[in-house]
């Protein structure tokens, strides 16, 4: 999830990243590519994972295709926005560990792109947008999506105090599932905490393989991860997580009141998961982020199964 500029070559081998100059950045003016860096806008996958539990709300709870249309077009952009406001926030805290991760070196804080000043103006107008997003949503979510600027603000924090940050990640990237629960409903139900608890496990096992790209930099720079904490034994917690993943899902839907065929449906992301497990190499950083990324479509056919559940 993370973008900037390609980091110097070191004793001349051009080190690994995910940082690519594609996207948006390859056609926006000079002065505004730190900016869309900084907010990950080249990287979509981010935004798309934060707004993938949302639409599994949608899915399952609208009230009708008009209302389900209207809030999927408010989160998406929604997402986008906080995605990138998160993100500044988490690249203000990690600036100076930023320098001494290969991968990262290339940020825009971290490369002196940006600088702080600037970027706590960029994320003042970021939160602004969001801000005029919320207010259009029932009060309830109003008052989820509130409360949730507390993750945002401590997940960079948690890799220095926890060997699971991505438990942090889990609670605050799947914060969309009970926000888009009670925009669609105008309550706050026990299928949107199912919903919730199944994404914060989908995002423990998937950012836990994204967690790998940095093992080796985030032991030496003193990070913590769940990728680091669990090493080889990476694979068998990933079958684990997973079928949580779908145990929680199919009970949300079930309390939902989605028929039998959202439960045949759940075939297609169980026999991805079991994909993306299998084919794990911990020691393949750029195998890791491609089986991150695939959690797109992963996340696509859990909102499929649900809207399925409601023919």
């Amino acid at each position: 999830m993370d973008t900037g500029d390609d980091p110097s070559d070191r004793k001349g081998v051009a080190p690994y990243t995910d940082i690519r100059r594609e996207g948006l950045s390859a056609w926006l003016p000079a002065a505004l590519i730190p900016y869309a860096l900084l907010m990950r806008l080249d990287r979509p996958i981010g935004s798309w994972l934060l707004f993938l539990p949302g639409l599994w709300a949608f899915a399952a709870a609208a009230p009708s295709w008009e209302r389900g249309l209207w809030l999927t077009f408010l989160f998406a952009v929604g997402s986008v926005v906080m995605r990138g406001a998160g993100c500044v926030v988490n690249d203000i805290w990690d600036r100076d560990l930023d320098r001494k991760v290969e991968r990262t070196t290339g940020r825009p804080l971290a490369s002196g792109a940006v600088s702080v000043r600037q970027a706590l103006a960029f994320l003042a107008a970021l939160m602004l947008i969001g801000l005029v997003i919320l207010l259009q949503l029932p009060l309830a979510a109003i008052w989820l999506g509130v409360a949730s600027i507390i993750p945002i603000i401590l997940y960079p924090l948690a890799k220095r105090v926890t060997n699971w940050p991505q438990a942090m990640l889990g609670i605050t990237f799947t914060w969309a599932a009970p926000t888009g629960w009670a925009a669609s409903t105008g309550v706050l139900e026990l299928p949107a905490l199912l919903l919730w608890a199944a994404g914060f496990c989908w995002t423990l096992a998937y950012d836990t393989i994204y967690a790998h790209q940095d093992r080796e930099d985030d032991a030496l720079v003193g990070n913590r991860s769940s990728a680091l904490t669990l090493g080889d034994r990476t694979r068998p917690f990933l079958f684990i997580t997973y079928a949580w993943v779908l145990l929680l899902l199919a009970a949300a839907g079930l309390l939902a009141g989605l028929n039998p065929l959202f439960l045949v449906a759940l075939a297609a992301p169980a026999a991805h998961f079991a994909w993306q497990a299998r084919r794990l190499d911990i020691n393949d950083p750029a195998l890791c982020l491609r089986l991150f990324k695939s959690n797109r479509e992963a996340g696509l056919l859990i909102a499929a199964a649900l809207l399925l559940g409601r023919l």
